[in-house]
């Protein structure tokens, strides 16, 4: 290999540099409590900084504490995590609030080992908390963190590779200035959301690193890093039926286990009906209106799910639980997989 310019010390001091005159005000970043870094820390697991905003602000404003966590019917605390998505961090987080309220006296512990033991938390988000509110020089290293030290050493190595990762762990470790572990953490993952993006075209000619970038200054820093291709998704059918009777639909609770657990859908079948065989179900006698509502397809991290639908307005109900539209906005979580419907049932009751 040739012989690039790699200073480990220049690196972390140009990275606390840039840090500090281009970090973003960011609400988990005015009071870092390790309960509000946890708490964000979760929430930004596969979503963006602008959306989980507001989330942050209303979970805490709600749930100020980690008893109160506990504490909170399921329910409630779905609502509140309505849109975010993978709701079974949500779950994860008041199971380990629980474990925290029973073994650490209401608080999560100021030990890397012990945080990662807790549900819903492993290395990177034990070490968001023990660098950023605990002060302890343990490495976060997520996909960001991943990217910016592959081009940095142009490293090789498959970042989706557990392997790779904690390999990855020790390296950062050796960087982290000890006085100042919090900013450094948080600048790995700034710098990796903002400049060394996840695209073909990294923002080298802006990046503060460049010139103690290996990537950079061999030119492969747009190609790494490298991660294995994700096998194909599986695609499921769904029909999604929209039973409207006056001002209320029909609601259904889906399992306690499993995807999307506990949270509320309209009537949905695992295959497509033919509009016969929907007027057999309901009775055709019973159906006042039938209207065919728009595709729509929704991605999770393993399946696709190919939805059609309909909205059916119905003379009776059947069993089950009849919700308004108040009790929607303020009670039962439909996961955003359904969104194209409820937006085509607020449609409907708007008009009627």
């Amino acid at each position: 290999m040739k012989n690039y310019i790699h200073n480990k010390e220049q690196v972390v001091k140009d990275l606390l540099n840039w840090y500090d005159e281009n970090a973003r005000v960011l609400p988990w970043r005015t009071n870092p409590t390790p309960y509000e870094v946890w708490v964000s820390e979760i929430m930004l697991q596969q979503t963006r900084v602008e959306a989980v905003k507001p989330y942050f602000e209303r979970f805490i404003n709600r749930i100020p504490s980690i008893e109160d966590l506990a504490n909170m019917p399921d329910d409630e605390l779905a609502k509140l995590w309505e849109g975010l998505g993978y709701y079974n961090r949500v779950r994860n987080m008041k199971k380990c609030a629980q474990y925290c309220v029973e073994n650490y006296d209401k608080e999560l512990p100021a030990s890397y080992e012990k945080l990662k033991e807790l549900p819903g938390i492993g290395d990177y988000t034990a070490g968001a908390i023990s660098s950023i509110a605990f002060k302890i020089s343990e490495p976060a290293v997520d996909g960001n963190v991943l990217r910016v030290f592959s081009r940095l050493l142009i490293s090789e190595d498959d970042i989706l590779k557990e392997s790779t990762k904690k390999k990855f762990q020790t390296i950062i470790r050796s960087y982290i200035p000890h006085e100042r572990c919090d900013a450094f953490t948080q600048a790995l993952m700034e710098i990796g959301a903002m400049v060394c993006v996840p695209n073909a075209a990294p923002r080298c000619n802006i990046c503060p690193l460049a010139s103690n970038c290996m990537g950079y200054q061999s030119g492969k820093a747009s190609l790494l890093p490298n991660k294995t291709k994700k096998k194909k998704r599986k695609i499921e059918k769904k029909m999604i039926l929209v039973i409207v009777h006056g001002e209320e639909v029909l609601l259904i609770q889906r399992p306690n286990q499993g995807l999307l657990a506990n949270l509320y859908e309209f009537k949905v079948y695992d295959q497509y009906l033919k509009v016969k065989e929907i007027k057999d179900i309901f009775g055709k006698e019973h159906i006042l209106k039938m209207m065919k509502l728009e595709d729509a397809k929704h991605i999770f991290s393993h399946i696709e799910w190919h939805m059609k639908g309909y909205l059916i307005v119905v003379d009776q109900k059947i069993d089950g639980l009849w919700c308004d539209k108040k009790d929607i906005e303020e009670s039962y979580a439909i996961p955003t997989a359904y969104k194209k419907y409820k937006e085509a049932l607020y449609a409907w009751w708007n008009i009627n």
